[in-house]
């Protein structure tokens, strides 16, 4: 069965750092484009950021440039989210996602939205 989970989800206050890992049980991550995407109460899942497995180009949502990191660890064969400085407006289910086509890890990352493989979230709360 081929299933994603992620992991390291928390709460922390405002200015705090958190690192997320989305790990792939079945099949190797390193193959696939994956993507984080998160839901915040009350609002639409968006894409975060997204690697993609051909070339390691990575895109982010503006409002998380300079400040979340996606990378992977192949030794441990996961992938990462390094989320720094957060802001409560961060807060929500973080999912990751994966693809075997790049096509889905754009700079739009409404594409990322139509990824194949999905994990069942992981909460992350920002907050004093």
């Amino acid at each position: 069965q081929l299933q994603l989970v992620e992991s390291g989800g928390a709460t922390v206050q405002p200015g705090g750092s958190l690192e997320l890992s989305c790990a792939a049980s079945g099949f190797i991550l390193d193959n696939y484009a994956v993507a984080w995407h998160r839901r915040a109460p009350g609002k639409d899942r968006e894409g975060v950021t997204c690697i993609q497995h051909s070339t390691n180009n990575a895109y982010y949502l503006d409002s998380v440039k300079g400040r979340f990191t996606i990378s992977r660890d192949n030794a441990k064969k996961t992938v990462t989210l390094r989320m720094n400085n957060l802001r409560p407006e961060d807060t929500a289910v973080y999912y990751c996602a994966a693809d075997h086509l790049d096509f889905f890890c754009a700079d739009n990352l409404e594409k990322t939205l139509g990824m194949y493989y999905w994990g069942n979230g992981t909460l992350v709360t920002v907050s004093s």
